[in-house]
């Protein structure tokens, strides 16, 4: 998740560059239809210029260090740096394209290696470390002295306080990193862009309405006849889903869980290796055995024991549970004539045959239902009814696509901040969905209101139809995207999702409940074609469904969160062969050859596009454990928006990264979390 600060004017810098001058748009929106990428390198070297001349202001303060003149002076610094840095990061993977492509890689390395010289800054750090150590005596306030606690932290992190020689490495090491994971990105992307599935009439046996629609958008976009499957996974999982033709599933899987794997210039298992190895590294300087120790001392599982035993937790009820699915699939299958094992590209197919069967639920009927403007809507009353939010469309302000949609967020008090909805997939957009930021709330010197953006990658069609994942995945993004506008913190670096890894799913998960209620589903899950209603069996169905396929699905989750940690727990793994490890670990943990990993390592970009989720996949499981007993709080009170529960949940959500988040959580829910609701909502209880 990305930064952004005040649209402040830029010192010294000139208005014929947008991204040097001061912001007129409404709001502070970036002025997306003036920016181009030529801007950018000019834009970046003055801001890291002006960014080192305040930090080199804050060392070289001659008066004894303070809170306002260390801390405090470091969060107003690197505000024109944090700007255009916000604008351009968001670009990279929301429009894309060879130009930004190519910046990311020249610059990537370059500002890894400026925030380095911020953070192994020795008058900086001297000065924190000073104020570190009085801090019982400064009287500062709860947010203020957390503030001091995460900052010396994070400093120390970083390798602040090694010698010379350590420090040199320190940088060199991170420096590389960032050039490696822009690298793995790029090489992902460029597999998703590059592949396509060709069809013809003849080849769509079995594809619903919508699926032939989105597959004729997909060949339209890329300039080809007909249909087209490509590597997005809104095209891609329907088709595994509905196509009866056994051949082409079997192509179109093969190059799912190909990405990343192609000899050549963009192979990614030689950059895995060094990753890795560069981790650990960075990690031993710091006194740890290894990267996942590193990793998980700065989380609230607090230990790798923690986090595994929450996914051993899982690990054997699922493939328990997955292991009968299997073989209710196979005896569909057989009776169909299907001879042999079941194959990772049969599971879907039969699932949805079983689903029918079992639950009399047709996700081709179901899918008619679930008109995306109509679940963004779901998704904007929820917020509504919850904290009093009112989402206003501003159609006249600039976007950098035309897909954009731009809202005003208003609430009682008045303007709360600006939330950017980007919905559909594009070939030079990045896969997957996700929340950022292009500006962060905060009050230390004046109100500054959020900018936030949710990301996804749902196939284009008229109309675009959700299916009831897609449906959950907008309202997941949205759970981020209400955690940033609802933050009411004093300084930035506190701000909305700036939380530990594995607290900052909660929000977003436990938003997830709402779009299930059947007072939801009754008011906007409406038919596409006559706007009817969801009739009410299929509510029904739909909810007695929904535990249908947790094994499978808990099955590669799991497996990727587990081969997460044991690739950054390897005592060598500048020596891996890729291939081999993952091979040799499925065998090990007794993954069901029929499932396989949700991400295998040479796609897996949450590990390796990036360091955000590395050694930190299990994450999304400990929220869930978060979320599922959070959200037993209104079902409890027998009212999903019972007001004074609502009113605590916006409590957690605005307080950012002012408290410990179990504390958070504790004054939310009145007790430590338990495992049970989980368990039980997943199906894995026994």
């Amino acid at each position: 998740m990305t930064r952004a600060s005040p649209s402040v004017p830029i010192c010294r810098m000139t208005a014929d560059n947008p991204l040097l001058a001061p912001w007129t748009t409404p709001f502070g929106l970036p002025p997306f239809d003036t920016i181009r990428p030529e801007h950018f390198p000019d834009a970046f070297g003055q801001a890291m210029q002006a960014h080192l001349d305040e930090i080199a202001g804050i060392g070289a303060d001659p008066a004894v260090p303070s809170f306002a003149n260390t801390i405090e002076a470091l969060q107003r610094s690197g505000r024109d740096l944090t700007r255009v840095q916000a604008v351009f990061s968001n670009l990279v993977v929301s429009q894309g394209g060879a130009a930004l492509e190519a910046l990311d890689r020249d610059w990537s390395p370059r500002l890894a290696q400026h925030g380095m010289r911020v953070a192994l800054d020795p008058a900086l750090f001297a000065r924190v470390e000073a104020l570190y150590a009085r801090c019982e005596a400064l009287g500062l306030a709860e947010d203020q002295r957390r503030l001091l606690e995460r900052t010396h932290l994070g400093f120390i992190r970083s390798g602040a306080a090694l010698d010379a020689a350590g420090k040199a490495r320190m940088a060199a090491i991170t420096e590389r990193l960032a050039v490696l994971h822009t690298a793995f990105g790029q090489n992902v992307l460029h597999n998703e862009k590059t592949w396509s599935l060709p069809l013809a009439e003849t080849d769509l046996d079995g594809l619903p309405d919508f699926a032939r629609a989105g597959a004729a958008e997909a060949a339209a976009e890329r300039g080809l006849p007909g249909y087209a499957i490509t590597l997005a996974r809104s095209l891609i999982e329907p088709f595994l889903t509905f196509s009866a033709r056994r051949d082409l599933r079997q192509v179109a899987h093969a190059a799912w869980v190909a990405r990343g794997t192609h000899p050549g210039a963009h192979d990614n298992r030689p950059l895995i290796p060094e990753i890795l190895a560069l981790r650990r590294e960075r990690a031993q300087l710091l006194g740890y055995p290894g990267f996942a120790e590193f990793r998980l001392a700065d989380s609230m599982a607090g230990s790798v024991e923690a986090a595994e035993g929450l996914l051993a937790e899982v690990w054997e009820p699922a493939r328990r549970k997955a292991a009968a699915e299997r073989d209710r699939l196979l005896a569909v299958a057989r009776a169909e004539g299907l001879e042999g094992p079941l194959q990772p590209w049969d599971w879907r197919y039969y699932a949805e045959k079983v689903r029918r069967a079992d639950y009399d639920l047709d996700e081709t009927e179901l899918k008619q239902y679930f008109v995306l403007e109509n679940i963004q809507q779901a998704a904007f009353d929820t917020a509504s009814r919850l904290f009093g939010l009112e989402f206003v469309p501003q159609p006249g302000l600039p976007a950098y696509h035309p897909d954009l949609r731009v809202y005003e967020v208003r609430d009682a008090g008045g303007h709360v901040g600006l939330f950017l909805a980007d919905p559909y997939a594009r070939p030079d957009k990045r896969s997957g969905a996700w929340m950022s930021s292009y500006r962060d709330q905060e009050a230390m010197d004046e109100a500054i209101s959020p900018i936030v953006v949710n990301n996804n990658n749902f196939a284009r069609a008229t109309p675009t139809l959700l299916s009831f994942d897609d449906a959950e995945t907008l309202f997941h993004e949205f759970g981020h995207a209400l955690h940033g506008l609802l933050s009411r913190v004093r300084y930035p670096a506190q701000s909305g999702t700036s939380v530990r890894r594995d607290f900052v799913e909660l929000p977003s998960q436990i938003y997830e409940h709402w779009i299930a209620l059947p007072e939801t589903l009754r008011r906007y899950a409406r038919h596409h074609a006559t706007g009817a209603p969801i009739p009410e069996r299929l509510i029904e169905r739909l909810l007695a469904a929904r535990s249908f396929n947790q094994g499978f699905a808990s099955v590669e989750y799991t497996g990727s969160a587990l081969i997460d940690m044991a690739l950054h727990r390897h005592p060598a793994p500048e020596s891996l062969d890729i291939d081999a490890f993952e091979r040799d670990f499925l065998a090990r943990i007794g993954m069901p050859p029929e499932i396989g990993l949700r991400h295998r390592p040479a796609h897996f970009q949450h590990l390796f596009a990036g360091g955000g989720y590395a050694a930190g996949y299990y994450s999304y499981l400990w929220s869930e454990v978060l979320d599922a007993d959070g959200f037993e709080a209104f079902e409890t009170a027998g009212d999903p928006f019972e007001p004074a529960i609502a009113a605590r949940l916006r409590q957690l959500l605005s307080a950012g990264d002012t408290r410990d988040p179990m504390q958070l959580y504790v004054a939310f829910r009145g007790r430590p979390p338990s495992t049970a609701a989980l368990l039980r909502n997943r199906g894995l209880a026994a």
